[in-house]
């Protein structure tokens, strides 16, 4: 068969890898019946169905049950995943051609809702441990004093938690952002289960946030591209949102996405506590174990409390002295069978969900321990990289430059020159240069480092990511 999407899907699962990856339904069991019946829910607007731009009748009674489980006012389905609810959230909420104070590590779908809105970002950028090579928190004192200097801004917009675990102090961002009779607006893709235990941080409806969007699908039992909107306040104009929603929603939404959604309600509305109380229990335990290993860290509430707010000891936040993380996950892929999530130049993220067993992660940190034995695999170049120095000025907004005429050239000869595209390291999608910003020397030795090792960057031309989009000099401002 010339199918190759379909060959390359079968010899990954006939790989029978341990996903320490999203979706959270973790390609078990749970989901089989739905597999069984896909030919037959795959329907359209009919009799006995709903319409998701307009649900009266199936899609609202379950909605409806959404917003009830996670405590929203109302609550949406998005078929078109978070990115679809930050782009509709984001534009609801800030007026065209307004202002946004942006968490700058925040994923690229907040900054392509700003291009869609013509939207200027003020950055605020997060604390970062030197000792750890880590991007840490927010702190609610410096958004306090950026709303008090610019009265402008419509919203605030900011990642809870972030893509490695890392939670702000969100209530008390909550309440400086109300003082301010602004919009708090909380992409929470990877936080759709911090409801169900609290043991974990508080979820940001709980904290106070007016819109909340959730990736259903990366830490619950839901179909890939399964996401939620939430509304958590009346600051919220809900018709203006519902209008938006349909906008950025496609007019073919599919039924196989919203009965996953539907079903990883109901499952963690029963099974939701006892599980993660049985999850953090097996984490804790083999966490503690690998603790103990000499060369590895395990990156948790623990050992970062002082330099942060609150952690999500679901994502196992792991390194080993003399690996690049990127290193350790092909080992723990081609020798053990184990895919994490991502990696990056320090780290590797396991994901575990409700589906994760005990064995599952004894094998992932017997696996640990044995490539922390094994001398042979230690990267001897590995060199320390600070990203402090990645705060690009900007020369264009990101709106004029994305639309502005674009020319080739050669990255390394690009410093001085404004990037004409965004450069993403993916995952975790978070952008090192948007449209509009100056290319330094240190951000072109710091992605030239990333390329070395082996980190996937989107954003360049060619196959071998040596050519980028500029800012045609005649757009360039003196």
């Amino acid at each position: 068969m010339k199918t190759p999407i379909i060959n390359g899907l079968k010899k990954y699962a006939l790989e029978n890898n341990k996903r320490f990856h999203m979706p959270g339904h973790k390609g078990k069991e749970l989901l089989r019946f739905l597999g069984e019946l896909i030919p037959e829910i795959d329907v359209t607007e009919v009799e006995g169905t709903d319409n998701l731009h307009n649900p009266s009748t199936i899609i609202y009674e379950s909605q409806r049950l959404a917003a009830e489980t996670f405590g929203a006012i109302e609550t949406f389905y998005s078929v078109n995943g978070t990115t679809g609810g930050l782009h509709a959230a984001i534009t609801a909420t800030v007026r065209p051609g307004g202002k946004a104070l942006i968490q700058r590590d925040c994923h690229r779908a907040v900054y392509n809702a700003l291009i869609l809105g013509k939207i200027t970002p003020k950055y605020i950028y997060p604390k970062y441990s030197e000792e750890n090579n880590i991007v840490t928190t927010l702190g609610p004192e410096e958004i306090d004093k950026e709303l008090s200097l610019d009265s402008d801004i419509d919203a605030v917009i900011i990642t809870y938690p972030t893509y490695y675990g890392i939670c702000s102090d969100i209530k008390n961002i909550a309440e400086v952002v109300h003082k301010h009779r602004r919009v708090l607006i909380v992409d929470e893709a990877h936080g759709s289960h911090l409801k169900f235990n609290n043991r974990l941080p508080t979820s940001a409806l709980d904290a106070g946030a007016d819109i909340v969007i959730q990736s259903t699908h990366k830490t619950l039992p839901a179909f890939t591209q399964s996401s939620m909107i939430h509304v958590g306040s009346h600051r919220v104009d809900i018709e203006k949102l519902k209008s938006m929603i349909s906008i950025f929603q496609t007019t073919s939404p599919s039924y196989i996405l919203m009965s996953s959604i539907d079903f990883a309600i109901d499952y963690m509305r029963n099974h939701g506590k006892d599980k993660l109380e049985i999850l953090l229990n097996n984490i804790e335990k083999w966490t503690t174990y690998m603790k103990q290993i000499e060369k590895v860290n395990i990156l948790d509430k623990g050992s970062l409390d002082s330099q942060i707010f609150d952690f999500d000891n679901t994502k196992i936040l792991m390194k080993i002295d003399g690996l690049t993380g990127k290193s350790m996950e092909n080992i723990l892929r081609e020798k053990y069978k184990i895919q994490l999530e991502m990696s990056d130049y320090y780290y590797g993220l396991a994901l575990t969900s409700v589906l994760d067993e005990d064995e599952e992660l004894e094998r992932l940190a017997y696996a640990v321990e044995d490539i922390s034995k094994k001398h042979f695999y230690v990267d001897r170049n590995k060199n320390n990289i600070d990203i402090r120095k990645i705060k690009p000025d900007i020369n264009i907004s990101l709106y004029d430059a994305f639309h502005s005429e674009k020319t080739e050239i050669q990255f390394t000869k690009s410093s001085g020159e404004i990037s004409g595209d965004f450069i993403i390291p993916y995952p975790p999608g978070i952008p090192i240069l948007c449209p509009g910003e100056v290319i330094s020397d240190d951000i072109i030795s710091y992605i030239e480092t990333l390329k070395k090792n082996n980190i996937q960057i989107l954003g360049f031309l060619d196959y071998n990511r040596e050519k980028i989009k500029i800012v045609k000099k005649q757009n360039i401002r003196a």
